[in-house]
């Protein structure tokens, strides 16, 4: 066998060093802000998947692997407290279960939901301060949407989640943030997440339950790849540039080529990735989101879906194979799940009801025959004006019955960092999710907790407040 690199690779030991050293001094206020306001979002999305039958059953399955064991960290929504990785794997379920959860737009990865379970759990475990429990999910996000931005969407072609598997390596670094670990500790705990790292983009085929689990695996997967480290058991040095590292094992040759720049020249602290991160207007993939918001304005003005003969959509290439094909299949969702992945029917229920909420997400709504009429005649095409993965803009083209050519174009989709949502906008989202199961005075109690989280000396308050049964409140 050959003997491999003694010394880490370039992106490991830049990703190390930028997590040991950074302090929440260097981080600006506003961006200290605007990632609590994100947290404040996840666990937004969590409250609202309560009820989800999914909630319901993951909690089961994840519950019986302990067997009756105790357990000691809290679970969202959940009275019954699980053991820590367990409760992080379905915290993680609960953040992302809505599809709901922000977006890094240029890394094509959904963030925060794969490191703030971990980071909320570990630090409620060992007893750390808000202040430094904000502090790792920063250095957590920032190094995994850097590693996403490097490859690109590239992980999506190869048929890989990029959430699940960049988010394996921004965990370990985050929870390694939270227990001290040196530089050389932290390029271990990414060459544990390499052998750790996962998710398949196969549910597409048939709206399968797995991709709920790719966050909250990511979040136990990168806690335990820490804790590895931390004992200083020995792990691969180089677990992005490696000969079977991410770079080379996951991605095609044309990317590979691509990606010989080293991921510390590209300038650490040139900007702050987490402000370049989307939060979603629509519980929806947010690849269909322009699409959506087109359809909405073409009906402010007075489209209706009787006037309508066909609609193009002009789509990104790179989101097409994920919510524009089959295209008989995505006109025809069979679950809540299918139905968020369908450009069709964004369209259809942005151009019937001007809106596009949980409520739509409901059988009865994609299934109302209205609907499956109109999602018939939406076609998908390319967008050769397309700025993806810079921006997720659509375009629509509507014909009407009369002749008539309508075009309203979205080339920036809302939410996207040059458009984004207000923090007071985002807080009004966290309201309406928060309160859906629980009541307002309790949502209301968790937000202050978490916008506060900076002078928390612990943050078991706020576990216990998440730790709620709805009907409890």
């Amino acid at each position: 066998m050959s003997q491999g690199p003694t010394t880490p690779d370039t992106t490991a030991l830049a990703q190390a060093e930028f997590v040991h050293h950074l302090r929440l001094a260097d981080v600006p206020a506003a961006t200290q802000q605007r990632a609590l306001i994100l947290m404040l979002d996840a666990l937004g999305c969590a409250l609202a998947a309560r009820r989800e039958d999914f909630a319901e059953r993951l909690a089961g399955a994840i519950g019986a692997l302990g067997m009756g064991e105790s357990g000691t960290r809290g679970v969202i929504g959940f009275a019954r407290p699980l053991p820590l990785r367990d409760a992080v794997w379905l915290n993680g379920a609960l953040m992302h279960g809505l599809d709901y959860d922000d977006t890094h737009m240029a890394g094509v990865i959904h963030l925060s939901v794969g490191v703030l379970p971990a980071v909320l759990g570990m630090a409620a475990q060992r007893g750390a301060s808000g202040a430094e429990a904000l502090l790792a999910y920063i250095a957590g996000l920032e190094a995994g949407a850097r590693v996403a931005s490097v490859v690109q969407g590239g992980l999506h072609t190869q048929g890989f989640h990029p959430t699940g598997v960049v988010g394996t390596f921004s965990s370990a670094l985050a929870v390694g943030k939270l227990l001290g670990l040196s530089p050389r500790q932290l390029v271990a705990a990414q060459g544990f997440a390499l052998s750790m790292a996962a998710g398949s983009l196969q549910f597409l085929e048939d709206g399968a339950w797995t991709k709920r689990l790719h966050p909250g695996w990511a979040a136990q997967a990168g806690l335990q790849a820490a804790m590895l480290a931390a004992h200083d058991i020995p792990a691969p040095t180089a677990p992005y540039e490696g000969r079977f590292g991410l770079f080379h094992a996951y991605l095609d040759k044309t990317l590979q080529a691509r990606l010989a720049l080293p991921l510390g020249q590209r300038g650490f602290g040139s900007q702050w990735e987490l402000e370049q991160i989307a939060v979603k207007p629509f519980p929806m993939c947010h690849f269909v989101h322009a699409a959506a918001d087109a359809a909405i304005a073409l009906r402010a003005q007075g489209v209706r879906p009787e006037q309508v003969q066909r609609i193009d959509a002009l789509m990104p290439a790179g989101t097409m194979p994920v919510v524009c094909d089959p295209i008989e299949a995505k006109r025809r969702p069979r679950s809540d799940y299918e139905a968020k992945f369908s450009l069709p029917y964004a369209v259809a229920s942005g151009l019937m009801r001007g809106r596009l909420g949980l409520r739509e997400l409901l059988p009865q709504a994609f299934t109302e025959p209205a609907a499956l009429a109109l999602m018939d005649r939406v076609h998908c095409e390319v967008d050769p004006d397309s700025t993806f993965p810079r921006h997720y803009g659509a375009s629509l083209r509507v014909t009407l019955n009369d002749g008539r050519t309508l075009l309203q174009r979205e080339p920036v989709n809302r939410g996207q960092a040059e458009r984004p949502l207000s923090n007071d906008e985002v807080q009004a989202k966290y309201m309406d999710n928060a309160s859906l199961h629980f009541g307002a005075v309790h949502a209301a109690a968790v937000r202050d907790q978490v916008l506060g989280l900076q002078k928390a000396t612990e943050l078991r308050t706020l576990e216990a407040l998440l730790a709620h049964e709805p009907a409890s409140v």
